[in-house]
């Protein structure tokens, strides 16, 4: 199996989490062949998180990463920590059962407080806030998803409140907003702070961990894999393939299993007083429910981010994301004083259920991927439940199934569909249908 060619863009985009986050851990190349239990391809969230969490098992695991930990889109997305799936936990145990739902349920739900939990053992510096999570409505046919949303989760006693107009317009400082629920257990962080936190907690356990070490192919061999890269290769008991939205063709297939979407983001210079203490005065992070999301939070340093679908290609600059800045103003008009000082992209992986995914394509090898937007605290747990499955845990008794790949029909279209997808949610949004 071999893989596409490597990216030709090898550094960080020049965000704002590239300016605040710490140093990063030496991360050097693969320069040699070596022996492991476990070979990671991925460096980000999945991957750092199976490694630090297999380390703590006492497994040997080597992280094989094409650029640097945190370079796709854990370093590069919202920093919103978001509890559960993108189905209510309804939908879940129906489609699921109720015994696997409710792992999974629980599962999803719980992975904000893993992330804050990993962030106070291994004191990763990542201005980690756990402040709830806000779904916000402004069109009538999400306001019903919003009130039954909140009943369904009162239903369960999880640690949730319906806010209505009044409320939400004093918890986001615009009226723009029809009602909404804010979840508890959600939060904040620089992203790119934190994938460098983890890979240096991994690190510390055992873990090795080479960047600028792409693989370029794989193959059975005397009954473990090799993984051969341009400095050396690594045999290894068990595989984990951790590339989400940046997958290429290691694996036959994987690629076609998830559609790569550009998501962007813009952040303001830190704002004045007045406008730092209307807009989000409680911190919490927010994501609207519309055909097209919108997502947005005020940093430590008192910045607004604004992030939402993008140019589906690589930018950089606020200029490249105009339409954000440009809502921004539309819900908050005293941003018109403000300067845009930032603006990049990255890929989410999307997935045609809209679940993320755990296969197993051949024996004592695992792919995690399509977190479809909630990669921070999902991919986190991914990685503790790929540490449970290689420790011994029976794929029947994981908290996420265990299933085939499930690929796009006409994938190589992808970017057609996108475009049009967007363009048509837009429209949908402007005149709130």
């Amino acid at each position: 199996m071999t893989a596409l060619s490597v990216p030709s863009r090898s550094e960080l985009p020049a965000s704002l989490y590239r300016e605040t986050a710490g140093p990063a851990a030496p991360t050097p190349p693969l320069a040699q062949d070596r022996r492991c239990d476990v070979a990671i391809v991925g460096g980000g969230f999945t991957g750092l998180s199976a490694a630090l969490h297999l380390r703590l098992r006492g497994v040997d695991a080597v992280v094989l990463e094409t650029h640097e930990p945190g370079w796709g889109a854990s370093g590069r997305n919202g920093g919103q920590v978001n509890p559960g799936l993108k189905a209510e936990p309804d939908e879940i145990e129906r489609t699921f059962g109720p015994e696997l739902g409710r792992r999974m349920i629980a599962l999803s739900g719980g992975a904000p407080d893993l992330v804050f939990r990993l962030i106070r053992d291994h004191a990763i510096a990542c201005a980690a806030q756990q402040t709830g999570t806000l779904r916000a409505a402004f069109a009538p046919r999400d306001a019903g998803t919003i009130q039954r949303t909140a009943d369904a989760w009162a239903a369960r006693s999880l640690p949730t409140d319906y806010l209505d107009r009044d409320a939400m317009a004093r918890a986001t400082g615009t009226d723009r907003y029809l009602n909404g629920v804010i979840d508890r257990r959600g939060g904040t962080l620089n992203p790119l702070a934190y994938a460098r936190g983890l890979a240096e907690a991994a690190i510390r356990e055992g873990a090795a961990i080479h960047g600028r070490t792409h693989v370029s192919s794989m193959s059975r061999r005397d009954g473990r894999w090799l993984l051969t890269t341009p400095g050396g290769s690594v045999s290894a008991d068990w595989v984990v393939l951790a590339t989400n939205g940046y997958t290429d063709d290691l694996w036959p297939g994987l690629r076609k299993t998830v559609v790569p979407v550009f998501s962007g983001i813009v952040a303001s210079e830190p704002l004045d007083e007045d406008l730092r203490s209307a807009i989000l005065p409680g911190r919490p992070a927010v994501y609207e429910i519309g055909s097209i999301t919108t997502y947005y939070r005020v940093d430590d340093g008192g910045r607004l981010l604004m992030g939402g679908r993008s140019v589906l290609h690589s930018a950089e600059g606020p200029e490249a994301f105009g339409s954000l800045s440009t809502y921004a103003r539309k819900l908050w008009p005293g941003l018109s004083r403000h300067a845009w000082t930032h603006g990049w992209n990255g890929r989410i992986a999307i997935t045609r259920d809209h679940y993320p995914h755990f296969h197993e394509p051949a024996p004592q090898v695992i792919a995690a991927l399509g977190y479809n937007g909630r990669g921070v605290a999902m991919a986190t747990a991914m990685g503790s439940e790929i540490a449970r499955r290689i420790t011994g845990t029976p794929g029947a008794e994981l908290a996420m199934p265990v299933t085939g790949l499930l690929p796009f029909p006409f994938h190589s279209f992808w970017p057609i569909g996108a475009a049009a997808r967007i363009a048509y949610g837009r429209i949908r949004d402007r005149l709130k249908l």
